[in-house]
């Protein structure tokens, strides 16, 4: 099972932070949404949305115990009221009808049953309600994969691979206009956008790989742990040495999704275009119901501001 650092991922991922503003800008927030954030991780983007929507309510969850806490202990209630951090599986979101949006960044690429995740979200969406996510797609970091590939082949490494399974799970557009239907969602645009990403140098790359390459990094015990970083980091740049600026690229791809939970009405009667125009919270009166995680209730109306 992986092991997050959440200080050293809060460190290394400047990419998935820029990735998420700029979702985030494109939201057309009113400031009174009620927002679910899956897979939030260290907490930072579930922040920047709370501070977004001062008279709403944001909940973010992690599968990860250590992530949550280091999210509770950056973010406090006493400096964000309206926001809150919970452990829960995207694969088994418990609540009530209780969000306007669904929002997900660089997280769904860790989850095995996406068709889980999209039952759980439709179920707690309002009708009107929006689903946004961007997560790794397919052909994702093809060629860093390729040098983490060649590295684990090695003799000295090789045996601490054995039966390694699926770490990641990287899909396409095909698979999400299937799936989004089936569970009530109009899939307004779902794309793969490629990203390029770049690193200052070796050590931000190797810094990178050790945050975010957990199912492979820490198969190898930890006193060779770094030389099996710098093993893999040496590999990738010979093949894609600096740029003229100096910057390590990595070519990154996201598979990047926005749908709307539908109604009867906007069932028979909306589309794309209707979408993109409309804000972010079209139901204003959704009843305000209970938020249940796993270890306790609390109602999503007493967050809000008074």
């Amino acid at each position: 099972m992986v092991q997050w650092n959440p200080a050293d991922y809060a460190a290394n991922s400047a990419s998935q932070l820029t990735w998420a503003r700029e979702h985030l800008a494109r939201l057309n927030l009113c400031g009174d949404e009620r927002v679910l954030d899956v897979g939030c991780g260290d907490g930072k983007v579930t922040a920047e949305i709370a501070r977004a929507v001062p008279r709403g309510a944001v909940v973010g969850v992690d599968s990860s115990p250590e992530m949550i806490r280091f999210a509770q202990a950056s973010f406090p209630r006493t400096r964000f009221p309206n926001l809150r951090f919970s452990e829960m599986d995207a694969r088994r979101l418990r609540f009530a009808e209780t969000f306007h949006l669904v929002f997900s960044n660089a997280a769904l690429h860790w989850v095995d049953d996406h068709p889980a995740f999209l039952r759980g979200a439709a179920a707690c969406l309002s009708p009107g309600g929006r689903l946004v996510v961007s997560c790794g797609g397919r052909g994702n970091a093809q060629d860093v994969f390729l040098a983490v590939r060649s590295t684990m082949r090695l003799k000295r490494w090789r045996a601490f691979f054995r039966s390694l399974s699926r770490p990641y799970f990287f899909h396409g557009p095909e698979e999400y206009e299937r799936w989004l239907p089936r569970f009530g969602f109009h899939p307004a645009r779902v794309q793969l956008a490629e990203k390029d990403t770049g690193f200052a140098d070796h050590a931000a790359l190797a810094g990178w790989l050790r945050t975010t390459w957990l199912p492979y990094t820490q198969r190898v015990p930890e006193p060779q742990r770094e030389d099996f970083i710098a093993a893999v980091v040496e590999r990738y740049v010979a093949k894609h040495p600096p740029d003229a600026a100096g910057q390590i690229r990595v070519r990154m791809v996201r598979l990047e999704i926005n749908a709307l939970k539908l109604g009867a009405e906007q069932a028979s009667c909306l589309s794309g275009s209707d979408w993109a125009a409309t804000p972010c919270r079209q139901d204003a009166r959704a009843t305000d119901a209970k938020f249940k995680p796993a270890t306790g209730t609390f109602s999503v109306q007493s967050m809000l501001p008074a």
